[in-house]
């Protein structure tokens, strides 16, 4: 089998497309890159959407721990201090446990079942503990954001007579974005780093479709060779990061072109036409 065929046959494997049965016996390089290859689809897959669904939550755990009333600010606390205080792979093993107590045969609610056997599935369980994870130190680098929030913007947005929603959404929330977004930006990487972590927990790979380090482990293990795999994966998180820092560095110099720093100078032919 050519290096293109092996392509074709396993670059969408772990998500059930292509060949069956992984290879046994004589294991070439370009097989390696493809099925590590393939895995990246799901460490991509449960970054970007606990990333996403994780900022809109964060905002909110942000603003509700800024709060001054209690009961916004102490569920937002508890919560926050839960999850940064206990180790995400201790989170994945009691969140698998605590799913697999769920019925069978599903929840009635209303008369209505509703199904619980989807939630033990690594794509449904493990998103859900990272986007609850993420969320936490997300929120908490806001927070810090929005406490650092200069007086005087907010005191000219006073004297301007914004208040109210108007202030948060043209002084406070930009604001609160630009001091957070290089910090942001490392919770981002480590969050996709963090999937990785999918493998060791206790949901498990269905019909051996699973994620990058599922597949080097596959291979370390059958060639006895860990030297090959695990650099390809690393290799794979770092073409992964720089992809990250692209895409956050544009974001955060779009949050930031206001500043001089920022804008273009222009230049200007002024001829000296008296001297």
């Amino acid at each position: 089998m050519t290096c293109w065929e092996t392509i074709g046959a396993y670059a969408f494997r772990s998500l059930g497309y292509g060949e069956r049965l992984l290879p046994r016996s004589d294991f070439t390089l370009c097989q390696q890159f493809t099925l590590i290859g393939s895995g990246m689809i799901w460490n991509v897959y449960f970054g970007v959407l606990a990333l996403f669904f994780g900022f809109f939550l964060a905002n909110l755990l942000a603003l509700a721990k800024a709060s001054s009333s209690p009961l916004a600010r102490k569920p937002a606390e508890w919560f926050i201090f839960l999850f940064r205080g206990s180790p995400l792979f201790i989170q994945f093993f009691l969140a698998y446990e605590a799913l697999q107590m769920l019925p069978r045969a599903g929840i009635t609610v209303l008369g209505i079942t509703v199904e619980t056997a989807w939630t033990t599935k690594a794509w449904a369980g493990a998103l859900f503990v990272l986007f609850l994870n993420t969320a936490a130190y997300s929120a908490e680098i806001f927070y810090g954001a929005l406490r650092s929030i200069p007086k005087g913007d907010l005191e000219a947005a006073d004297a301007y007579g914004i208040t109210g929603w108007a202030r948060f959404r043209r002084i406070q929330w930009p604001t609160m974005l630009r001091l957070a977004w290089p910090a942001y930006t490392n919770e981002a990487i480590f969050l996709f780093h963090s999937t990785a972590l999918v493998f060791f927990s206790g949901f498990p790979a269905f019909q051996q479709r699973g994620d990058a380090l599922y597949y080097a482990s596959y291979f370390a293990d059958k060639t006895f060779n860990p030297f090959v795999p695990y650099p390809i994966v690393a290799l794979y998180f770092i073409i992964l990061t720089l992809i990250l820092i692209t895409i956050f560095g544009a974001i955060n110099k779009r949050l930031n072109r206001h500043l001089p720093s920022n804008m273009g100078s222009k230049i200007r032919l002024r001829p000296q036409l008296i001297r």
